[in-house]
């Protein structure tokens, strides 16, 4: 703070804040509201101070003399060149704004003291000054602008700074740095939109990187930070626009698309029948033929700064996908259009992979190998060719998809290594109705897994052991059999599949059981498939697996994936921007695992899990995917076991062992997915209490953060709405509940994330080793002559018809290609600091430690994909296990952990 007080004349670049409009609210989260400013203002001053500094930047001296009374300050302001905006923009409103950048009237900035006025216990006058652009270059698509302000000497500590954009267009501003001041250079990190004073006359207000608890802000910044949140939770009404930034909750209500045709209604998830988290409100219309539901607006709505940023879009991540849902898809149904038509042989779905599909050919030239280069190659004379790269695993071993060990192998180092668990009570038996679903044991016996096994050991003894493995979809699945079955073209059963854990350390499989409920007049149907050693038997199971991996696909895709990474991560984001200012510092914690998730989530609302989507018309439960998942979530998702360890413990995966790695023992040691996971979480949560015991040195801290609670509990009571009486909610009273916390949310969006999502394509590019549907029922489920008479003759007919058509495949083949991609601009866990956190040293310090650690893991994973011993992630043909290596390159590689749900 300057201490010493002098005298000066008014000037008429200060003005006092005054507020003659309500608060309006738009661009980035960074910025808490728009302010109108006016009047003039007298500053007393003191003679002969000198102030000497060493800038981080701007090579300049501040200095105070008798001829001097004010502080020099320049702010440096970095503008990202944008699209159709700054730099592109072209016409009259161009050439104004080029006028006003050579007039240097581009921003009109304002520096806001973080202290009240001592004498009136007011907030002090602002200290106004233009900003003008640095020559006229653009160097890697940033531009630069600079203000000089005179400080008063006792104006104290810069607490945040107004800004006005005097162009036409709106502006993506990076970040403001201030050179100057005793104390050294202030940065302010905006990554912010900042409107046009044509649109908006209200300024925008950009917080310094200092962060505070709600006690601890300067008197100064008390109601800017209060009103902040205010304005961010909107008031619930009106239907939202592009440019807004209201963050608010409403259920999902807009799945379907009922005034379109009656065979697009949907049920609402969220409520009582259909327990559900909560998505952002958009208040768009509700739709004429059904109330409850809200009409599919062309514009998805998320608060401005959650959507891609400009600099996102002129990379891969959004472009791509927009064409992937808006041209692509479309394009892949006008070349194949009969949407039954399936595979007539094997070398047929190869052919994908060798000669591709002839594209038809778009307006613009190029326009596939524009925006997706690596699905798209140019045969001469034959125009644009969708061809796919062959996934790693086929390109290691051609028939890794049809043997048992690999479809064991894969429920521990594959895509879905949520599911497997272990089994604790036999026999195994159902818990639904048995009135209704028929009789709830098990077909699967004792007598048959220890003729599997070989007499090695009994039922009982493996269970003791630990050495018996369970997927069950049984209970899950059932209850929406009969209503899938209507569908034309799809099949579906409850499913259990059973593995024993072998001496060396892998799974072997031992049984599937596939069960139909009475239906139709006909009773219970169901049937235990074993590996056989006659064609007949082994024809059986190898269908029987395809069911069982269609069951595994579904429920990676709807729970595993999108439920319990993208759902539910929304409501957190939505209650961080409401309930956490931008000066808290779990804010700036957790916001960079945040980035673009809800603009991907809104994304996926309008193409992949919406009515007759790509999820709906490729998947086995059809119409009814999003009614099973919210089963899944009201059955099976707890926030507390969505924290690693406890969800390896909740699956019988693990015990407690404080002296094993990781306080936990694995009942698997050979476990990819865990060990390497188990590694990510201890150091992210390592570096979650150093940054919270740094911010909260006492744990009464916690309890008595008014924006800390108030998070936490809209968290539970509204955005899980439907969950908020649940005992198992962690409470949040101590630091040791607040790191458990925020671990476990960051867990979600990096790690779960990463292992669930980069495998799809490596995994499921070649649909055989994981078909998305079952289009068939087995051959053996009361069959007619004639159906037994063609499989005994042709099984392989058989399976190529349960296998996905070929538009199904083709489409989902292209969507997993582009969500399993690294894009170039992908920001990795560990590997960038953010500016907050430099600014502080001991942060910093931490910060460092971190990715260190991880930098550790990249190692650790190497040495473990090198050793033999570890059967399930190396060996002949074996693709090793890397989605949990944190750092990647753009493309599909199969690993790498980014800050955020992200693609």
């Amino acid at each position: 703070m300057l201490k010493p007080q002098v005298s000066r004349q008014p000037s008429s670049t200060r003005t006092h804040l005054l507020f003659h409009k309500p608060f309006n609210i738009q661009g980035s989260r960074h910025a808490s509201f728009f302010l109108k400013s006016t009047s003039k203002f007298n500053i007393e001053a003191q003679k002969h101070f000198r102030v000497a500094f060493k800038p981080s930047e701007i090579k300049a001296i501040a200095s105070v003399t008798e001829e001097s009374t004010d502080i020099k300050v320049k702010a440096v302001v970095t503008v990202k060149q944008t699209i159709g905006g700054l730099i592109t923009s072209v016409g009259i409103e161009r050439g104004l704004d080029d006028i006003k950048d050579l007039l240097g009237k581009t921003l009109l900035l304002e520096l806001v003291s973080a202290e009240l006025d001592p004498k009136t216990e007011l907030e002090k006058p602002t200290i106004q000054a233009f900003a003008h652009r640095i020559g006229g270059q653009v160097v890697e698509g940033d531009i630069r602008y600079e203000a000089d302000f005179e400080v008063p000497l006792n104006f104290g500590e810069v607490g945040a700074i107004f800004v006005e954009n005097e162009h036409h267009k709106e502006m993506f501003l990076q970040d403001i740095v201030l050179d100057g001041l005793p104390h050294g250079a202030v940065n302010i990190t905006c990554g912010s939109w900042v409107h046009s004073k044509y649109d908006n006359d209200r300024k925008r207000i950009f917080f310094t990187n200092k962060s505070y608890l709600p006690s601890q802000t300067p008197s100064g910044m008390r109601r800017l930070r209060e009103e902040e949140l205010v304005l961010l939770r909107g008031n619930g009404q009106g239907h939202r626009k592009a440019g807004d930034r209201i963050y608010d909750y409403d259920v999902y209500n807009d799945m379907g698309n009922p005034d379109k045709k009656p065979e697009l209604a949907r049920p609402v998830l969220g409520g009582k029948e259909h327990p559900y988290p909560r998505r952002c409100r958009t208040g768009r219309p509700r739709c004429e033929t059904d109330p409850s539901s809200e009409k599919r607006a062309s514009d998805f709505y998320v608060p401005r700064d959650e959507a891609f940023s400009e600099v996102k879009q002129l990379t891969f991540s959004a472009k791509t996908l927009y064409s992937l849902f808006n041209a692509l898809i479309p394009s892949i149904g006008n070349v194949i259009d009969d949407a039954n038509i399936g595979f007539p042989y094997m070398t047929a779905i190869d052919s994908l992979f060798s000669e591709g599909l002839a594209m038809p050919p778009l307006t613009k030239e190029g326009f596939w190998k524009e925006v997706m280069p690596r699905l798209f190659k140019v045969i001469a004379g034959s125009g644009d060719v969708l061809r796919f790269e062959v996934p790693k695993p086929m390109e290691r071993d051609k028939f890794f998809w049809f043997k048992d060990e690999e479809f064991a192998r894969q429920t521990l180092a594959g895509l879905n290594p949520y599911s497997i668990k272990s089994v604790t009570e036999w026999p195994l038996k159902s818990e639904l109705d048995p009135e209704i679903y028929g009789p709830p044991e098990s077909a699967i016996t004792s007598e048959l897994l220890e003729a599997e096994i070989g007499g090695v050991t009994s039922v009982d003894k493996a269970i003791r052991e630990k050495k018996l493995f369970l997927l069950d979809y049984h209970d899950l699945l059932l209850p929406f059999v009969s209503k899938v079955r209507e569908i034309e073209g799809t099949t579906l059963y409850g499913s259990r599949t059973l593995f024993f854990l072998t001496p060396e350390g892998t799974l072997r499989p031992l049984a599937i059981e596939l069960t139909r409920p009475p239906m139709d007049g006909k009773p219970q149907w169901k049937q235990v498939f074993t590996p056989c050693y006659h064609s007949t038997g082994c024809w059986l199971w190898r269908l029987a697996k395809a069911h069982v991996l269609a069951h595994d696909s579904g429920f990676h895709q709807l729970v595993s994936h999108w439920l319990r990474t993208h759902c539910v991560t929304e409501p957190y984001i939505i209650a961080t921007n409401r309930q956490l200012s931008v000066m808290h510092p779990i804010y700036r914690l957790l916001h960079p695992h945040f980035r673009y998730t809800m603009e991907i989530n809104a994304l996926a609302r309008e193409s992949l899990i919406n009515a007759g989507g790509i999820i709906e018309t490729s998947f086995s439960p059809g119409k009814y995917s999003m009614e099973i998942c919210s089963a899944a979530y009201d059955k099976l998702w707890r926030f507390d076991h969505e924290a690693l360890p406890n969800d390896l413990i909740s699956r019988g995966m693990a015990i407690e062992d404080l002296t094993a790695p990781h306080g936990l023992k694995l009942t698997i040691e050979d476990y990819p997915f865990a060990n390497d996971g188990l590694y990510l979480w201890d150091a992210i949560k390592q570096w979650v209490s150093d940054y919270v015991n740094h911010y909260y040195p006492e744990s009464g801290l916690v309890a008595s953060d008014a924006e800390l609670q108030a998070w936490w509990t809209e968290i539970r009571t509204i955005g899980h709405a439907d969950k908020k009486d649940e005992p198992w909610w962690p409470e949040l009273k101590t630091r040791h509940n607040l790191i458990d916390i925020i671990t476990t949310i960051i867990w979600v969006a990096s790690g779960h994330h990463a292992a669930v999502n980069f495998g799809q394509y490596p995994y499921a590019g070649y649909f055989p080793n994981r078909p998305t549907i079952a289009r068939t029922k087995m051959p053996t489920e009361d069959p007619t002559d004639e159906e037994w008479k063609l499989f005994l003759e042709k099984p392989e007919a058989a399976l190529l018809a349960t296998f996905p058509s070929k538009l199904q495949a083709t489409r989902v083949m292209a969507v997993l290609s582009v969500l399993s991609n690294h894009s170039p601009d992908e920001e990795y866990i560990g590997e960038g600091i953010e500016q907050a956190w430099v600014d502080d040293p001991i942060i910093k310090a931490a910060f460092e430690k971190f990715s260190g650690r991880l930098k550790e893991l990249e190692g650790i994973i190497d040495e473990r994909n090198a050793n033999p011993k570890l059967m399930n992630r190396h060996g002949a043909g074996i693709v090793p296990y890397e989605l949990l290596k944190p750092f990647s390159k753009p493309g599909i590689t199969g690993k790498g952990v980014p800050y955020s749900i992200s693609i």
